[in-house]
């Protein structure tokens, strides 16, 4: 099978590359280096990719409908994995054009340059930030209602509705998988546990936003799976991927402080655009996909800090 990733120089993009060419799939890789964050980062991830023969890379920006279209039409992919968008809720509050640019109008580009070449297989990688402020409660597919916190989060529940749109007219299998807080190695810096490990890693302290918050948090090796157990089924449907667990902050930063004793914590109010808490629930996904996540977020974070370690100057 040809799967096509879209943010294929990404964390999670990079990842699944990976896991795709171990699995003996043909793997084709867009990605702009949106300045986000650091594009040394990004090339250091497309590099871990790029070291296999089997694998194609094209720089291509999903605002760019004519190149998207030519390449889609070129490479003539069995499934497309579309992970390329502008994450983070803080910036979308000051700069929500570009999210509606970038989230919406690209995946509408993706949606029709894939639907014209004829691939078969659409996986839209979505977010739980569709759920918005419902906090304390396994949050279910059915519970998202469009009352989004951030232009970040309506950007993501806007794309869903175009992946609808866009089925009706091309008739492809749809997937939609809504990622509960991603980490691991090469984890976005911008994330809390990206953000954290940084500052500690040169003996700073860190900032918390708000108390009494938690996260579902993911390792992106159990994300990684629900993505490939996605593209094997037959079934249009939108999926939960988390670890069901979630993960209070004062729980994170015990954690931390094992791995960091000298660790220094400031607290600030919360911020706009944050929920409270999330919480997946993934009994859909582990019933039509026999999707389970293996790591335990100990292990996971204890991964992620020996990441980090050895490749402090990235951080």
């Amino acid at each position: 099978m040809k799967i096509m990733i879209t943010g294929g120089a990404g964390f999670i993009g990079s990842h699944l590359a990976l896991r795709l060419l171990q699995e003996g799939q043909q793997v084709v890789l867009l990605d702009s280096f949106h300045p986000y964050y650091s594009k040394a980062r990004k090339h250091n991830q497309l590099e871990r990719v790029l070291k296999r023969d089997d694998v194609l890379f094209y720089e291509c920006d999903i605002l760019d409908k004519e190149k998207l279209e030519a390449i889609m039409l070129k490479e003539k992919a069995d499934a497309v994995v579309h992970l390329a968008g502008l994450p983070g809720v803080q910036l979308s509050l000051i700069d929500p054009a570009s999210y509606l640019d970038i989230n919406v109008k690209g995946t509408g580009n993706v949606l029709a340059c894939a639907g014209e070449a004829g691939v078969k297989h659409i996986v839209f990688g979505s977010s739980s930030s569709v759920y918005g402020e419902q906090a304390g409660v396994p949050l279910q597919e059915h519970m998202a209602n469009g009352k989004v916190l951030s232009p970040y989060a309506a950007s993501k529940f806007g794309a869903e509705s175009l992946c609808y749109a866009y089925q009706y007219m091309y008739g492809f299998q749809l997937n939609i998988l809504r990622f509960f807080t991603v980490y691991g190695p090469w984890g976005r810096p911008d994330m809390a546990i990206g953000g954290f490990l940084r500052k500690l890693q040169n003996g700073e302290e860190i900032t918390i936003y708000g108390t009494g918050t938690g996260r579902d948090y993911t390792y992106i090796d159990d994300i990684v799976q629900g993505i490939w157990l996605t593209l094997q089924s037959r079934d249009s449907d939108v999926y939960n991927l988390g670890s069901s667990s979630p993960v209070l902050m004062k729980e994170l930063l015990q954690e931390l402080q094992q791995h960091f004793p000298d660790m220094r914590i400031t607290y600030e109010a919360s911020r706009k655009g944050d929920v409270t808490s999330t919480w997946a629930d993934i009994s859909k996904a582990k019933e039509k996909l026999g999707y389970e996540p293996n790591v335990s977020f100990q292990e996971g974070l204890r991964r992620t800090v020996m990441w980090a370690k050895e490749y402090a100057h990235l951080l």
